[in-house]
């Protein structure tokens, strides 16, 4: 498949003025439901594939493989950009460079590579630790010179923030901008005088994850050139509890046609494309 289009559009998403809360999605039909209304853009986080893949939780256990061959299946089922988070890369750079191989055939539009020591370490028992910004640097330049497809956006990513502060997010921000990144990712903001202070420190769209309530607004978010924000990954989490919910209902003893808040057939026939089943049925499967 051709992906240059999608990522022509998120490119031109990371290029412009504005920014977009994209939607966070976990399969084909959760990208073509986002897609049908009319989101810009696709998020598949590793947590949300590990969920959606393994039933695991954000711990780093998803393969390479697995997250590549989901990121293709939700590509193949539409044409929403999609944006993912490749961790650390699954490895050192030269990981890093199978990953973005990998990705890029996939079709996704953008890629994350973070600059946190993942997975955990044995006695690791801290909590979360970061690689030094000379190994991030390695990996971002490994990240840009695996990448075949010019359009295909490479993110700079950091969780420093939250582990070691403004001072060193500002410094690993700027490193992985020299070192030729497409767009600039912080996980942990706060605060507006903390997105201030990146903003004014460094010159590439930047993208935000886990940001607070207070910078929510897509006009400040904007006039800061941020231009990707992420809301969380509720959809999976709702799919989670209605299934739960459903599943509990019909063990419970309730009957299959008192249950509410089911799709109707005629969405179930959208998010399935039904009807191009039919018109390809018609033409190469009749008479």
């Amino acid at each position: 498949m051709d992906w240059g289009e999608r990522r022509e559009r998120f490119r031109a998403i990371v290029e412009g003025g504005r920014c977009i809360f994209p939607g966070s999605v976990y399969d084909p039909v959760s990208a073509r439901i986002a897609e049908e209304l009319g989101y810009a853009a696709g998020m598949l986080a590793g947590s949300v594939a590990a969920l959606a893949v393994l039933g695991a939780p954000d711990i780093v256990v998803l393969t390479l493989t697995e997250f590549a061959d989901q990121a293709h299946r939700i590509n193949r089922a539409g044409r929403l950009p999609l944006i993912v988070d490749a961790d650390h890369g699954y490895g050192n750079a030269l990981n890093v460079m199978r990953t973005v191989e990998e990705l890029e055939t996939a079709g996704v539009a953008a890629l994350t590579i973070e600059d946190t020591a993942l997975p955990a370490a044995f006695g690791a028992a801290e909590g979360a630790r970061l690689v030094t910004i000379a190994e991030g640097v390695g990996k971002m330049r490994a990240a840009l010179a695996a990448r075949q497809d010019p359009r295909l956006v490479i993110i700079g990513r950091t969780a420093a923030l939250g582990i070691s502060g403004l001072d060193d997010t500002i410094a690993r921000l700027k490193a992985y901008e020299a070192a030729g990144v497409d767009m600039l990712f912080m996980t942990g903001m706060k605060t507006r005088a903390e997105l201030d202070a990146v903003a004014s420190a460094v010159k590439l769209p930047l993208a935000l994850g886990g940001a607070a309530a207070e910078l929510q607004d897509l006009d400040y978010l904007g006039a800061r050139n941020v231009r990707v924000c992420l809301q969380g990954h509720a959809p999976v989490m709702a799919a989670v509890a209605a299934v739960h919910a459903t599943l509990k209902a019909l063990r419970d003893g309730a009957r299959p046609g008192a249950l509410t808040g089911l799709a109707s057939a005629e969405l179930m026939a959208r998010v399935t494309r039904q009807s191009d089943y039919a018109r390809w049925t018609k033409e190469f499967l009749g008479p």
